[in-house]
Protein backbone atom coordinates (compact mmCIF):
# COMPACT_ATOMS: atom_id res chain seq x y z
CA UNK A 1 0.00 0.00 0.00
CA UNK A 2 1.09 3.36 -1.16
CA UNK A 3 2.24 5.75 1.26
CA UNK A 4 -0.58 8.49 0.30
CA UNK A 5 -3.01 5.40 0.35
CA UNK A 6 -3.05 5.15 4.45
CA UNK A 7 -3.55 9.17 4.66
CA UNK A 8 -6.29 8.26 2.02
CA UNK A 9 -7.36 5.24 4.88
CA UNK A 10 -6.92 7.41 7.68
CA UNK A 11 -9.09 10.33 6.28
CA UNK A 12 -12.01 7.76 5.16
CA UNK A 13 -12.01 6.78 8.37
CA UNK A 14 -11.76 10.18 10.23
CA UNK A 15 -7.89 10.92 10.38
CA UNK A 16 -6.36 12.61 13.22
CA UNK A 17 -3.18 11.96 14.96
CA UNK A 18 -4.14 13.96 18.78
CA UNK A 19 -8.44 13.57 19.54
CA UNK A 20 -9.95 15.80 21.64
CA UNK A 21 -12.16 13.90 24.57
CA UNK A 22 -15.31 14.70 22.67
CA UNK A 23 -14.30 13.72 19.02
CA UNK A 24 -14.82 9.75 18.12
CA UNK A 25 -11.30 7.79 17.12
CA UNK A 26 -9.46 7.71 14.23
CA UNK A 27 -6.31 6.48 13.36
CA UNK A 28 -2.90 8.66 12.81
CA UNK A 29 -1.54 9.29 9.36
CA UNK A 30 1.37 6.92 9.58
CA UNK A 31 4.11 6.01 6.84
CA UNK A 32 2.24 2.50 6.12
CA UNK A 33 -0.41 0.28 7.11
CA UNK A 34 -2.45 -3.03 6.48
CA UNK A 35 -5.44 -3.96 5.13
CA UNK A 36 -6.66 -5.05 8.19
CA UNK A 37 -6.62 -1.45 9.71
CA UNK A 38 -10.26 -0.95 7.86
CA UNK A 39 -11.19 -3.86 10.81
CA UNK A 40 -10.34 -1.90 13.50
CA UNK A 41 -13.26 0.17 15.26
CA UNK A 42 -13.57 1.50 19.45
CA UNK A 43 -16.85 -1.24 18.99
CA UNK A 44 -14.75 -4.20 17.62
CA UNK A 45 -11.23 -3.77 18.74
CA UNK A 46 -9.88 -7.42 19.69
CA UNK A 47 -13.10 -8.83 20.74
CA UNK A 48 -11.64 -12.20 20.98
CA UNK A 49 -11.48 -14.34 24.38
CA UNK A 50 -7.55 -13.86 25.11
CA UNK A 51 -6.88 -16.49 27.29
CA UNK A 52 -7.96 -20.05 24.53
CA UNK A 53 -6.29 -22.36 27.35
CA UNK A 54 -8.16 -21.36 30.33
CA UNK A 55 -12.18 -20.41 29.17
CA UNK A 56 -14.86 -18.75 31.29
CA UNK A 57 -18.02 -17.89 29.29
CA UNK A 58 -18.92 -14.58 31.56
CA UNK A 59 -16.36 -12.11 30.63
CA UNK A 60 -16.09 -7.95 29.62
CA UNK A 61 -13.54 -6.75 27.43
CA UNK A 62 -12.54 -3.33 28.22
CA UNK A 63 -10.59 -2.47 24.88
CA UNK A 64 -12.11 0.26 22.99
CA UNK A 65 -11.44 3.98 23.95
CA UNK A 66 -9.92 5.02 27.26
CA UNK A 67 -8.98 8.60 27.79
CA UNK A 68 -5.27 9.37 28.23
CA UNK A 69 -2.40 12.09 29.05
CA UNK A 70 1.57 12.36 28.80
CA UNK A 71 2.61 14.02 32.11
CA UNK A 72 5.92 14.46 33.82
CA UNK A 73 6.86 11.17 35.73
CA UNK A 74 6.64 12.03 38.78
CA UNK A 75 3.51 14.49 38.23
CA UNK A 76 0.14 14.39 40.23
CA UNK A 77 -2.74 13.01 38.38
CA UNK A 78 -4.03 14.44 35.74
CA UNK A 79 -7.11 17.27 36.22
CA UNK A 80 -8.12 16.70 32.70
CA UNK A 81 -7.56 14.53 29.60
CA UNK A 82 -5.78 15.07 26.23
CA UNK A 83 -7.43 13.03 24.00
CA UNK A 84 -9.16 9.65 23.28
CA UNK A 85 -6.46 6.39 22.79
CA UNK A 86 -7.70 3.36 21.78
CA UNK A 87 -6.36 0.02 23.44
CA UNK A 88 -4.94 -1.90 23.03
CA UNK A 89 -2.40 -0.26 20.89
CA UNK A 90 0.73 1.37 22.09
CA UNK A 91 0.96 5.34 22.28
CA UNK A 92 3.15 5.47 19.21
CA UNK A 93 1.22 3.38 16.92
CA UNK A 94 -0.99 5.08 13.92
CA UNK A 95 -3.91 2.58 15.28
CA UNK A 96 -4.06 4.04 18.99
CA UNK A 97 -5.49 7.52 17.22
CA UNK A 98 -2.06 9.18 18.67
CA UNK A 99 1.25 8.44 17.73
CA UNK A 100 3.54 9.77 20.04
CA UNK A 101 6.66 9.02 21.60
CA UNK A 102 6.87 8.11 25.55
CA UNK A 103 10.26 9.47 27.02
CA UNK A 104 11.91 8.40 30.24
CA UNK A 105 10.59 11.54 32.15
CA UNK A 106 7.18 11.40 31.26
CA UNK A 107 4.27 8.62 32.40
CA UNK A 108 1.35 8.02 30.55
CA UNK A 109 -2.08 7.74 32.24
CA UNK A 110 -5.19 6.04 30.61
CA UNK A 111 -8.58 6.41 32.53
CA UNK A 112 -12.02 5.15 31.56
CA UNK A 113 -14.75 4.06 33.54
CA UNK A 114 -17.55 0.55 33.38
CA UNK A 115 -20.10 -0.65 35.44
CA UNK A 116 -19.89 -4.40 36.34
CA UNK A 117 -23.32 -6.44 35.86
CA UNK A 118 -25.99 -6.84 37.94
CA UNK A 119 -25.61 -10.77 38.33
CA UNK A 120 -21.56 -10.37 39.09
CA UNK A 121 -22.81 -8.93 42.49
CA UNK A 122 -21.65 -12.31 45.41
CA UNK A 123 -18.55 -12.50 43.09
CA UNK A 124 -15.14 -11.63 43.18
CA UNK A 125 -14.16 -9.18 40.36
CA UNK A 126 -10.76 -9.81 38.78
CA UNK A 127 -9.09 -7.18 36.50
CA UNK A 128 -6.46 -8.93 33.93
CA UNK A 129 -3.62 -7.09 31.45
CA UNK A 130 -2.78 -9.44 28.43
CA UNK A 131 0.33 -6.91 28.78
CA UNK A 132 1.66 -3.46 30.05
CA UNK A 133 4.67 -1.93 28.52
CA UNK A 134 6.26 -1.62 31.32
CA UNK A 135 5.89 -0.57 34.93
CA UNK A 136 2.12 -0.23 35.83
CA UNK A 137 0.15 1.29 38.93
CA UNK A 138 -3.37 0.41 38.34
CA UNK A 139 -6.41 2.43 40.45
CA UNK A 140 -9.76 1.42 40.98
CA UNK A 141 -12.03 4.57 42.13
CA UNK A 142 -8.78 5.95 43.39
CA UNK A 143 -7.47 3.26 45.34
CA UNK A 144 -4.24 1.23 44.41
CA UNK A 145 -5.51 -2.19 42.97
CA UNK A 146 -1.72 -3.31 41.82
CA UNK A 147 1.65 -2.52 40.78
CA UNK A 148 3.43 -4.77 38.06
CA UNK A 149 6.52 -4.28 36.42
CA UNK A 150 7.38 -6.42 33.12
CA UNK A 151 6.41 -5.57 29.57
CA UNK A 152 5.78 -9.28 28.39
CA UNK A 153 3.63 -11.02 30.85
CA UNK A 154 -0.06 -11.14 31.92
CA UNK A 155 -0.90 -9.81 35.21
CA UNK A 156 -3.84 -9.81 37.48
CA UNK A 157 -5.37 -7.84 40.01
CA UNK A 158 -8.28 -8.67 41.89
CA UNK A 159 -10.25 -5.10 42.11
CA UNK A 160 -13.10 -6.10 44.18
CA UNK A 161 -12.58 -4.43 47.35
CA UNK A 162 -12.11 -1.37 45.30
CA UNK A 163 -15.38 -1.39 43.53
CA UNK A 164 -18.58 0.96 44.30
CA UNK A 165 -21.95 -0.30 44.77
CA UNK A 166 -24.65 1.27 42.53
CA UNK A 167 -22.04 3.35 40.33
CA UNK A 168 -19.91 4.14 37.56
CA UNK A 169 -16.52 2.21 38.27
CA UNK A 170 -13.35 4.18 36.96
CA UNK A 171 -10.05 2.13 36.17
CA UNK A 172 -6.85 4.48 36.22
CA UNK A 173 -3.10 2.96 34.92
CA UNK A 174 0.03 4.93 35.38
CA UNK A 175 2.87 3.76 32.86
CA UNK A 176 6.69 4.55 33.16
CA UNK A 177 8.39 3.06 29.79
CA UNK A 178 12.14 3.87 29.89
CA UNK A 179 12.53 1.27 27.20
CA UNK A 180 16.95 1.46 26.78
CA UNK A 181 17.15 2.27 30.60
CA UNK A 182 17.99 -1.84 31.58
CA UNK A 183 14.70 -3.81 31.55
CA UNK A 184 13.86 -6.85 28.89
CA UNK A 185 12.61 -4.94 25.78
CA UNK A 186 13.66 -6.78 22.43
CA UNK A 187 14.47 -4.84 19.73
CA UNK A 188 12.08 -1.58 20.75
CA UNK A 189 13.99 1.79 20.52
CA UNK A 190 13.32 5.49 20.93
CA UNK A 191 15.81 5.78 18.21
CA UNK A 192 14.98 3.39 15.64
CA UNK A 193 17.13 2.65 12.82
CA UNK A 194 18.79 -0.84 11.35
CA UNK A 195 17.75 -3.76 13.72
CA UNK A 196 15.98 -1.94 16.11
CA UNK A 197 12.20 -0.48 15.57
CA UNK A 198 10.05 2.23 17.16
CA UNK A 199 9.46 1.13 20.68
CA UNK A 200 5.59 0.07 21.79
CA UNK A 201 4.97 1.93 25.45
CA UNK A 202 1.45 1.52 27.63
CA UNK A 203 -1.24 -0.84 26.89
CA UNK A 204 -0.45 -3.18 23.86
CA UNK A 205 -2.74 -5.99 24.89
CA UNK A 206 -6.23 -6.68 25.88
CA UNK A 207 -7.96 -5.72 29.16
CA UNK A 208 -10.25 -7.78 30.53
CA UNK A 209 -12.54 -8.17 33.46
CA UNK A 210 -13.62 -11.64 34.84
CA UNK A 211 -16.07 -12.56 37.56
CA UNK A 212 -14.95 -15.96 39.17
CA UNK A 213 -16.33 -17.78 42.97
CA UNK A 214 -14.18 -16.50 45.89
CA UNK A 215 -12.66 -19.95 45.61
CA UNK A 216 -11.83 -20.43 42.05
CA UNK A 217 -9.01 -21.99 39.62
CA UNK A 218 -6.06 -19.67 39.01
CA UNK A 219 -3.69 -21.14 37.23
CA UNK A 220 -3.50 -24.68 35.18
CA UNK A 221 -0.74 -26.52 33.85
CA UNK A 222 -1.12 -29.33 31.77
CA UNK A 223 1.79 -31.45 31.26
CA UNK A 224 2.22 -34.25 28.49
CA UNK A 225 3.76 -37.85 29.08
CA UNK A 226 3.99 -39.59 25.79
CA UNK A 227 6.29 -42.56 26.90
CA UNK A 228 3.75 -43.62 29.68
CA UNK A 229 0.09 -42.36 27.56
CA UNK A 230 -0.69 -40.10 30.41
CA UNK A 231 -1.38 -36.16 31.00
CA UNK A 232 -0.53 -35.02 34.51
CA UNK A 233 -2.54 -31.77 35.17
CA UNK A 234 -1.89 -29.41 38.39
CA UNK A 235 -4.01 -26.82 39.19
CA UNK A 236 -3.46 -23.45 41.88
CA UNK A 237 -6.23 -22.18 43.23
CA UNK A 238 -7.23 -19.03 44.76
CA UNK A 239 -8.32 -19.13 48.64
CA UNK A 240 -7.41 -22.56 48.93
CA UNK A 241 -9.03 -24.08 52.27
CA UNK A 242 -7.32 -27.43 51.70
CA UNK A 243 -9.86 -29.75 50.88
CA UNK A 244 -11.27 -28.74 47.04
CA UNK A 245 -10.69 -31.71 44.37
CA UNK A 246 -10.14 -31.44 41.35
CA UNK A 247 -11.86 -33.17 38.20
CA UNK A 248 -10.37 -33.23 34.71
CA UNK A 249 -12.17 -34.40 31.57
CA UNK A 250 -10.99 -35.35 28.63
CA UNK A 251 -12.47 -35.48 25.33
CA UNK A 252 -11.42 -36.27 21.59
CA UNK A 253 -13.70 -35.70 18.64
CA UNK A 254 -16.16 -34.33 20.75
CA UNK A 255 -16.47 -37.74 23.04
CA UNK A 256 -15.75 -37.55 26.41
CA UNK A 257 -12.42 -40.11 26.94
CA UNK A 258 -11.41 -40.13 30.68
CA UNK A 259 -12.49 -38.84 33.70
CA UNK A 260 -10.15 -38.53 36.83
CA UNK A 261 -10.57 -36.83 40.60
CA UNK A 262 -7.78 -35.48 43.47
CA UNK A 263 -6.98 -33.76 45.67
CA UNK A 264 -6.80 -29.98 43.84
CA UNK A 265 -3.51 -29.67 46.01
CA UNK A 266 -1.95 -32.64 44.56
CA UNK A 267 -3.03 -32.55 40.83
CA UNK A 268 -4.37 -35.57 39.18
CA UNK A 269 -2.47 -37.61 36.06
CA UNK A 270 -5.27 -38.75 33.21
CA UNK A 271 -4.52 -41.77 30.75
CA UNK A 272 -4.49 -40.99 27.20
CA UNK A 273 -4.90 -44.34 25.96
CA UNK A 274 -3.66 -44.36 22.18
CA UNK A 275 -2.41 -41.45 22.25
CA UNK A 276 -3.06 -39.42 19.12
CA UNK A 277 0.08 -37.02 18.56
CA UNK A 278 0.83 -33.60 18.06
CA UNK A 279 3.41 -32.74 15.08
CA UNK A 280 3.73 -29.99 12.21
CA UNK A 281 1.80 -32.73 10.12
CA UNK A 282 -0.85 -33.40 12.84
CA UNK A 283 -1.55 -30.53 15.49
CA UNK A 284 -4.13 -32.70 17.29
CA UNK A 285 -5.34 -31.00 20.38
CA UNK A 286 -7.34 -32.78 23.13
CA UNK A 287 -10.37 -30.70 24.43
CA UNK A 288 -10.13 -30.63 28.42
CA UNK A 289 -12.58 -29.79 31.02
CA UNK A 290 -11.69 -28.57 34.38
CA UNK A 291 -13.49 -28.88 37.40
CA UNK A 292 -13.42 -27.29 41.48
CA UNK A 293 -15.44 -29.06 43.82
CA UNK A 294 -16.02 -29.18 47.72
CA UNK A 295 -18.00 -31.95 48.40
CA UNK A 296 -21.01 -32.30 46.16
CA UNK A 297 -20.64 -28.64 45.07
CA UNK A 298 -18.72 -27.12 42.25
CA UNK A 299 -16.63 -24.29 42.59
CA UNK A 300 -15.15 -23.32 39.34
CA UNK A 301 -14.91 -25.31 35.70
CA UNK A 302 -13.21 -23.94 32.70
CA UNK A 303 -12.57 -25.50 29.10
CA UNK A 304 -9.13 -25.88 27.92
CA UNK A 305 -7.49 -27.92 25.78
CA UNK A 306 -3.50 -30.16 25.37
CA UNK A 307 -1.92 -31.80 23.51
CA UNK A 308 0.39 -34.80 23.62
CA UNK A 309 3.88 -34.54 21.97
CA UNK A 310 7.46 -35.05 23.53
CA UNK A 311 10.26 -32.93 22.38
CA UNK A 312 13.68 -34.24 23.62
CA UNK A 313 17.73 -34.87 22.49
CA UNK A 314 18.33 -38.51 20.47
CA UNK A 315 21.02 -39.96 18.34
CA UNK A 316 20.25 -40.51 14.58
CA UNK A 317 21.15 -43.31 12.26
CA UNK A 318 24.73 -41.73 12.15
CA UNK A 319 25.09 -41.57 16.17
CA UNK A 320 24.59 -37.70 15.52
CA UNK A 321 22.75 -35.81 18.04
CA UNK A 322 19.72 -34.21 16.56
CA UNK A 323 15.97 -32.81 17.92
CA UNK A 324 13.26 -35.53 18.06
CA UNK A 325 10.17 -35.28 18.35
CA UNK A 326 7.65 -38.07 19.83
CA UNK A 327 10.88 -40.31 19.34
CA UNK A 328 11.75 -39.11 15.81
CA UNK A 329 14.43 -37.27 14.32
CA UNK A 330 12.89 -33.47 12.68
CA UNK A 331 14.62 -31.12 10.77
CA UNK A 332 13.12 -27.82 12.05
CA UNK A 333 13.09 -24.96 9.32
CA UNK A 334 11.09 -21.45 10.35
CA UNK A 335 11.90 -17.78 9.53
CA UNK A 336 12.67 -15.27 12.14
CA UNK A 337 9.52 -13.68 13.67
CA UNK A 338 9.69 -10.02 14.82
CA UNK A 339 5.83 -9.69 15.43
CA UNK A 340 5.77 -6.17 14.37
CA UNK A 341 3.26 -3.99 12.52
CA UNK A 342 3.20 -0.89 10.68
CA UNK A 343 0.09 0.18 12.38
CA UNK A 344 0.16 -1.26 15.12
CA UNK A 345 3.85 -1.70 16.23
CA UNK A 346 3.81 -4.61 19.03
CA UNK A 347 -0.16 -5.13 18.57
CA UNK A 348 -1.45 -6.69 15.43
CA UNK A 349 -4.43 -4.65 13.82
CA UNK A 350 -6.94 -7.92 14.14
CA UNK A 351 -6.55 -11.66 16.02
CA UNK A 352 -7.04 -12.53 11.88
CA UNK A 353 -4.53 -10.31 11.31
CA UNK A 354 -1.68 -12.05 13.55
CA UNK A 355 -2.93 -15.58 12.50
CA UNK A 356 -2.30 -14.36 8.28
CA UNK A 357 1.29 -14.40 9.37
CA UNK A 358 1.28 -17.83 10.13
CA UNK A 359 -1.00 -18.97 8.15
CA UNK A 360 2.01 -17.98 5.19
CA UNK A 361 4.30 -19.50 7.63
CA UNK A 362 2.88 -23.07 6.74
CA UNK A 363 1.94 -21.97 3.33
CA UNK A 364 5.63 -21.46 2.53
CA UNK A 365 6.61 -24.69 3.93
CA UNK A 366 7.97 -24.03 7.72
CA UNK A 367 7.47 -26.36 10.11
CA UNK A 368 9.13 -23.84 13.30
CA UNK A 369 9.06 -20.17 13.80
CA UNK A 370 11.20 -18.52 16.09
CA UNK A 371 10.06 -15.80 17.91
CA UNK A 372 12.61 -13.16 18.17
CA UNK A 373 13.12 -11.35 21.44
CA UNK A 374 9.00 -10.52 21.89
CA UNK A 375 6.73 -12.44 23.74
CA UNK A 376 3.35 -12.79 21.50
CA UNK A 377 -0.17 -12.89 22.95
CA UNK A 378 -1.64 -16.03 24.01
CA UNK A 379 -3.72 -16.32 21.03
CA UNK A 380 -0.35 -16.33 18.86
CA UNK A 381 0.33 -19.37 20.41
CA UNK A 382 -2.80 -20.52 20.52
CA UNK A 383 -2.69 -20.48 16.99
CA UNK A 384 1.09 -22.15 16.54
CA UNK A 385 -0.80 -25.07 18.29
CA UNK A 386 -3.86 -25.38 16.17
CA UNK A 387 -1.99 -25.32 13.03
CA UNK A 388 1.32 -27.19 13.57
CA UNK A 389 4.25 -24.71 13.79
CA UNK A 390 6.77 -25.28 16.59
CA UNK A 391 8.08 -22.41 18.54
CA UNK A 392 11.15 -21.58 19.44
CA UNK A 393 10.85 -18.65 22.37
CA UNK A 394 13.14 -15.77 22.91
CA UNK A 395 13.40 -13.98 26.16
CA UNK A 396 13.08 -10.47 25.32
CA UNK A 397 16.52 -8.92 25.80
CA UNK A 398 17.71 -5.78 28.12
CA UNK A 399 21.35 -4.74 29.05
CA UNK A 400 21.72 -6.37 31.91
CA UNK A 401 24.13 -4.28 33.46
CA UNK A 402 23.35 -2.90 36.93
CA UNK A 403 22.14 -6.14 39.74
CA UNK A 404 18.44 -4.63 39.29
CA UNK A 405 18.58 -5.36 35.25
CA UNK A 406 20.14 -8.55 35.64
CA UNK A 407 17.08 -9.31 38.68
CA UNK A 408 14.42 -7.83 36.37
CA UNK A 409 16.09 -10.33 33.30
CA UNK A 410 15.33 -12.95 35.51
CA UNK A 411 12.41 -12.43 36.94
CA UNK A 412 10.58 -11.48 33.58
CA UNK A 413 12.62 -14.84 32.37
CA UNK A 414 10.59 -16.77 35.02
CA UNK A 415 7.23 -14.85 33.83
CA UNK A 416 7.85 -15.97 30.30
CA UNK A 417 8.08 -19.61 30.77
CA UNK A 418 5.30 -19.96 34.00
CA UNK A 419 2.99 -18.19 31.72
CA UNK A 420 2.81 -19.88 28.40
CA UNK A 421 4.71 -23.66 29.04
CA UNK A 422 1.46 -25.05 28.37
CA UNK A 423 1.33 -24.56 24.71
CA UNK A 424 2.57 -27.52 22.99
CA UNK A 425 4.04 -25.33 20.21
CA UNK A 426 6.60 -24.15 22.12
CA UNK A 427 9.55 -26.57 22.27
CA UNK A 428 12.97 -24.50 22.89
CA UNK A 429 13.37 -21.31 25.06
CA UNK A 430 15.98 -18.89 24.12
CA UNK A 431 18.14 -17.08 26.52
CA UNK A 432 19.75 -15.38 24.99
CA UNK A 433 20.77 -13.41 21.29
CA UNK A 434 23.71 -12.69 20.09
CA UNK A 435 24.88 -12.09 23.41
CA UNK A 436 22.95 -8.69 24.02
CA UNK A 437 23.08 -8.57 27.78
CA UNK A 438 24.01 -11.82 28.49
CA UNK A 439 25.36 -12.66 31.81
CA UNK A 440 25.00 -15.65 34.23
CA UNK A 441 24.47 -18.10 31.50
CA UNK A 442 25.32 -21.28 32.54
CA UNK A 443 23.54 -20.80 35.50
CA UNK A 444 20.34 -19.36 34.18
CA UNK A 445 20.36 -21.88 31.11
CA UNK A 446 20.32 -24.79 33.90
CA UNK A 447 17.74 -22.71 35.89
CA UNK A 448 15.26 -22.70 32.62
CA UNK A 449 15.89 -26.52 32.42
CA UNK A 450 14.85 -26.85 36.15
CA UNK A 451 11.94 -24.89 35.45
CA UNK A 452 10.76 -26.79 32.66
CA UNK A 453 12.54 -30.05 31.91
CA UNK A 454 9.82 -30.87 28.97
CA UNK A 455 11.77 -28.70 26.47
CA UNK A 456 15.41 -28.15 24.85
CA UNK A 457 17.20 -24.92 26.27
CA UNK A 458 19.38 -22.74 23.78
CA UNK A 459 21.21 -21.53 26.25
CA UNK A 460 22.46 -18.34 23.45
CA UNK A 461 21.81 -18.16 19.88
CA UNK A 462 24.72 -17.09 17.57
CA UNK A 463 28.31 -16.58 18.62
CA UNK A 464 28.07 -16.34 22.34
CA UNK A 465 28.06 -20.01 23.28
CA UNK A 466 28.88 -20.54 27.07
CA UNK A 467 28.93 -24.56 26.27
CA UNK A 468 25.21 -24.63 27.98
CA UNK A 469 21.90 -26.13 27.09
CA UNK A 470 20.84 -28.79 24.73
CA UNK A 471 21.96 -26.85 20.95
CA UNK A 472 24.91 -25.26 19.51
CA UNK A 473 23.97 -22.25 17.88
CA UNK A 474 25.70 -19.89 15.00
CA UNK A 475 24.69 -16.83 13.03
CA UNK A 476 25.90 -16.61 9.12
CA UNK A 477 24.61 -14.14 6.60
CA UNK A 478 23.99 -15.02 4.46
CA UNK A 479 25.59 -18.45 5.34
CA UNK A 480 24.10 -21.16 5.52
CA UNK A 481 26.65 -22.45 8.06
CA UNK A 482 27.09 -25.33 10.88
CA UNK A 483 28.55 -25.99 13.95
CA UNK A 484 29.58 -29.37 14.91
CA UNK A 485 27.02 -31.43 16.98
CA UNK A 486 28.47 -32.36 20.03
CA UNK A 487 27.38 -35.90 22.05
CA UNK A 488 24.85 -33.53 24.22
CA UNK A 489 24.12 -30.94 22.05
CA UNK A 490 22.93 -30.53 18.82
CA UNK A 491 24.13 -28.25 16.16
CA UNK A 492 21.60 -25.74 14.72
CA UNK A 493 21.53 -22.56 12.72
CA UNK A 494 19.98 -20.03 14.50
CA UNK A 495 19.84 -17.10 12.13
CA UNK A 496 20.79 -16.76 8.10
CA UNK A 497 19.89 -15.57 4.97
CA UNK A 498 18.60 -12.02 4.69
CA UNK A 499 17.63 -11.87 1.21
CA UNK A 500 16.81 -7.89 0.91
CA UNK A 501 14.25 -6.75 -1.82
CA UNK A 502 12.61 -3.75 -1.21
CA UNK A 503 8.78 -3.31 -3.29
CA UNK A 504 8.12 -0.01 -4.42
CA UNK A 505 4.99 1.48 -2.71
CA UNK A 506 4.81 -1.30 0.51
CA UNK A 507 8.26 0.37 2.18
CA UNK A 508 8.30 1.91 6.04
CA UNK A 509 10.76 4.19 3.96
CA UNK A 510 11.52 5.09 0.57
CA UNK A 511 15.63 4.07 1.36
CA UNK A 512 15.64 0.35 2.93
CA UNK A 513 18.24 -2.53 3.42
CA UNK A 514 18.91 -5.81 3.49
CA UNK A 515 21.89 -8.41 4.44
CA UNK A 516 22.15 -8.96 0.56
CA UNK A 517 20.52 -7.38 -1.80
CA UNK A 518 18.23 -8.67 -4.82
CA UNK A 519 17.23 -7.33 -7.71
CA UNK A 520 13.79 -9.12 -8.49
CA UNK A 521 11.19 -11.95 -7.48
CA UNK A 522 12.66 -14.27 -9.59
CA UNK A 523 16.12 -13.64 -8.17
CA UNK A 524 15.04 -13.88 -4.58
CA UNK A 525 13.48 -17.37 -5.36
CA UNK A 526 16.34 -18.61 -6.77
CA UNK A 527 18.68 -17.43 -4.00
CA UNK A 528 16.56 -18.80 -1.80
CA UNK A 529 16.48 -22.24 -3.28
CA UNK A 530 20.49 -22.16 -3.19
CA UNK A 531 20.36 -21.67 0.13
CA UNK A 532 18.42 -24.33 1.10
CA UNK A 533 20.36 -26.82 -1.01
CA UNK A 534 23.24 -25.94 0.71
CA UNK A 535 21.28 -26.01 4.06
CA UNK A 536 20.57 -29.71 2.57
CA UNK A 537 24.35 -30.43 2.04
CA UNK A 538 25.24 -29.31 5.74
CA UNK A 539 22.86 -31.36 7.55
CA UNK A 540 23.54 -34.63 5.59
CA UNK A 541 27.42 -33.70 6.02
CA UNK A 542 27.93 -31.94 9.12
CA UNK A 543 25.03 -32.75 10.90
CA UNK A 544 23.19 -29.59 10.87
CA UNK A 545 19.55 -29.70 13.01
CA UNK A 546 17.57 -27.04 12.35
CA UNK A 547 17.76 -23.53 10.53
CA UNK A 548 16.10 -20.40 10.94
CA UNK A 549 15.74 -17.87 8.20
CA UNK A 550 15.65 -13.91 8.48
CA UNK A 551 12.99 -13.27 8.13
CA UNK A 552 8.97 -13.34 7.57
CA UNK A 553 8.39 -10.05 7.12
CA UNK A 554 9.97 -6.92 6.58
CA UNK A 555 10.57 -4.74 9.51
CA UNK A 556 10.38 -0.61 9.18
CA UNK A 557 13.70 0.20 7.10
CA UNK A 558 14.80 -3.70 7.11
CA UNK A 559 13.50 -5.52 3.68
CA UNK A 560 14.54 -9.22 4.88
CA UNK A 561 11.29 -10.27 4.62
CA UNK A 562 9.54 -12.95 3.16
CA UNK A 563 6.70 -10.53 3.06
CA UNK A 564 6.52 -6.90 2.54
CA UNK A 565 5.97 -5.00 5.90
CA UNK A 566 2.32 -4.36 5.13
CA UNK A 567 1.60 -7.97 4.22
CA UNK A 568 0.56 -7.52 0.98
CA UNK A 569 2.66 -9.16 -1.33
CA UNK A 570 4.92 -12.42 -0.58
CA UNK A 571 8.22 -12.17 -2.59
CA UNK A 572 9.09 -15.40 -3.74
CA UNK A 573 7.29 -18.07 -5.20
CA UNK A 574 5.51 -19.52 -2.72
CA UNK A 575 4.96 -22.96 -4.21
CA UNK A 576 9.21 -23.06 -4.83
CA UNK A 577 10.24 -21.93 -1.26
CA UNK A 578 7.65 -24.81 -0.19
CA UNK A 579 9.56 -27.62 -2.34
CA UNK A 580 12.79 -26.36 -0.81
CA UNK A 581 11.48 -26.46 2.98
CA UNK A 582 10.02 -29.91 2.89
CA UNK A 583 13.13 -31.36 0.82
CA UNK A 584 15.14 -29.98 3.71
CA UNK A 585 13.05 -31.51 6.11
CA UNK A 586 12.22 -35.08 4.38
CA UNK A 587 15.65 -36.04 2.81
CA UNK A 588 18.38 -38.05 4.83
CA UNK A 589 15.79 -38.52 7.88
Amino acid sequence: MKLFQCFVLAAVLGGSTVLAASDEWRPAAGPLCTRWAKDVSPTNVWPEYPRPQMVRQNWLNLNGLWDYAIVGANAAEPSSYEGRILVPFPVESALSGVMRPLDDKSRLVYRRTFETPKRWKKQTVLLHFGAVDWDARVFVNNTEVGHHCGGYDPFTFDITAALLPGRKQEIRVDVLDPTEAGQPRGKQSRAPEGIFYTSTSGIWQTVWLEPVPATSLDELLATPDVDHGAMRLSAKVRAAAGDETLTAIVFKHGGEIGRVSGPASAGVEIPIPQAELWSPDHPFLYDLKVELRRGKTRLDSVTSYFAMRKISLGKDARGITRPMLNGQCIFQIGPLDQGFWPDGLYTAPTDAAMRYDLEVTKKLGFNMTRKHVKVEPDRWYYDCDQLGLLVWQDMPNGNNKSDADKQEFEHELRQMIATHRNHPSIVMWVVFNEGWGQFDTKRLAGLVKEIDPTRLVNNATGWADEHAGDTVDTHQYPGPASPQPEEKRAAVLGEFGGLGLGVDGHTWTKKTWGYQGMASRDGLTGRYVTLLAKALELKESTGLSAAVYTQITDVETECNGLMTYDREIIKPDPATVAAANRTLQNEGQ
